[in-house]
C-alpha cells in the first residue's frame, strides 16, 4: 500500500507539475540559456552571453561582514558581456571549469535555476520574454576556498 501511495503520489505530481510547467522544448531551451551564460563568460563568447540575457539583467552578490551585510548590484546586462567580451572567464583553467546546470522550478513561463561553476553558484531567475528564455536576475556567491 505504501508503495502504491508513493506511486500515485509521483504520478500526481508529474501530472500536476506538467500542466503548469515546462514542455521539454522548454527545458532543453532553459538549459541551453544557462549553458549560453556560464560557457559564454568562460570562452569569451560575448554573443553567447548577449542571446542569454534580458537587457535589464540585474547580477547581485550579498556581501557580509561580522554584523554587517549588504547587497551589491555586481553586474548589468552591459556590464557582463563586456566583461565576458574582455576575456574575464577565460582566466579560469579549462580543466577546472564547472558548468552543473540544474532547474529548480518551472512555472508558465519563469523558472528558477542553479548552476555550480568552478568558484561560485549562480541562482538564476529566468523569464519566457518574447518566446525567447532570458536571464533576468542572478544571485551568486562564492565558494569557499579549499
Amino acid at each position: 500500500m505504501k508503495r502504491l501511495c508513493v506511486a500515485f503520489g509521483l504520478l500526481l505530481l508529474t501530472w500536476t507539475g506538467s500542466a503548469l510547467a515546462q514542455t521539454p522544448a522548454d527545458s532543453a531551451a532553459i538549459v541551453e540559456t544557462a549553458l549560453n551564460y556560464v560557457d559564454g563568460f568562460y570562452t569569451g563568447g560575448a554573443a553567447r552571453m548577449e542571446v542569454a540575457l534580458h537587457p535589464e539583467l540585474a547580477k547581485r552578490i550579498v556581501v557580509s561582514s561580522p554584523g554587517q551585510a549588504r547587497v551589491h548590484t555586481d553586474m548589468t546586462a552591459e556590464q557582463l558581456i563586456a566583461a565576458t567580451a574582455s576575456g574575464a572567464g577565460g582566466q579560469i583553467p579549462e580543466e577546472n571549469r564547472l558548468d552543473v546546470v540544474t532547474i529548480l522550478d518551472v512555472y508558465r513561463g519563469a523558472a528558477s535555476v542553479k548552476i555550480v561553476a568552478s568558484d561560485w553558484i549562480d541562482y538564476l531567475h529566468v523569464a519566457k520574454y518574447d518566446g525567447d528564455w532570458k536571464i533576468i536576475n542572478v544571485l551568486w556567491k562564492l565558494k569557499p576556498r579549499g
